[in-house]
């Protein structure tokens, strides 16, 4: 007598009781997170000599609407319009101070110039949104635009507060509103350097950290805060009711 052979098909709830304890090891519904490889190659700070006295430089025009708050000094060369800000605020123009605006102007372009060209043997190329990524100490270079577009973007300098950052972007940086740059591991607003080759543009109620050396302009949206210096090379620098703080 022939011996019947069963076969054995899970239910719907075999099923669904695998999932839930995790038993499958591929979950096609998530992305691998990216990571980004360790450098070992030692940066030194982008110069800024006269430049890094100033939170805000612009090269045509600085505008300003509602309550900005700027904490350090303001420069403008070779333009001369400074917009929306109460008397109290001083400037730095080509009018008052041409010798102290003009030089900072020339140090900002040295600066630009030593930033964008950095090279190292171990640079990560960034591409896209670089929202939800941590970025350890070193250089990172992008061939187009750089966005923080969806996640917080972590600089994390591992223990050593002197670990530099320099991100060399050719075209623009663009963060969407309430984004955030985060610093872990004793990392500092004052060694992360983004060299822009356009417009640096940051979203309403956002919270940066670094200098930014734009080759053109930056804007700032309603309530944006940068704790480090907004320098802008040939443009203007745009506020609207901001913190910005060099500290």
């Amino acid at each position: 007598m022939k011996k019947k052979k069963y076969i054995l098909i899970p239910t719907l709830v075999t099923f669904l009781i695998l999932g839930i304890t995790g038993f499958y090891s591929l979950d096609l519904t998530k992305t691998k997170p990216v990571i980004i490889p360790l450098q070992t190659t030692l940066l030194v700070p982008v110069p800024l000599a006269s430049a890094a006295y100033y939170t805000i430089l612009a090269g045509t025009s600085i505008n300003n609407l509602g309550d900005t708050h700027v904490v350090g000094k303001i420069g403008l060369s070779p333009g001369d319009w400074v917009g929306g800000f109460t008397n109290d605020v001083f400037v730095y123009t080509n009018k008052n101070a041409p010798d102290k605006s003009n030089q900072a102007k020339l140090d900002l372009t040295t600066a630009y110039s030593n930033a964008s060209a950095r090279k190292s043997n171990d640079a990560v190329r960034l591409n896209g949104n670089i929202g939800g990524l941590t970025l350890t100490p070193g250089l990172y270079h992008s061939n187009n635009s750089l966005q923080i577009a969806s996640g917080n973007l972590t600089f994390d300098a591992l223990g050593k507060k002197e670990a530099i950052f320099i991100i060399q972007i050719e075209s623009t940086l663009i963060t969407r509103p309430y984004s955030k740059v985060i610093l872990k591991g004793g990392a500092l607003a004052s060694n992360i350097f983004w060299q822009v080759g356009n417009t640096a543009t940051f979203g309403s109620d956002s919270i940066f950290k670094g200098t930014i050396l734009a080759n053109k302009s930056i804007v700032f949206y309603s309530g944006a805060s940068l704790d480090g210096r907004a320098l802008a090379r040939t443009g203007e620098v745009d506020l609207a009711s901001n913190e910005i703080d060099k500290h």
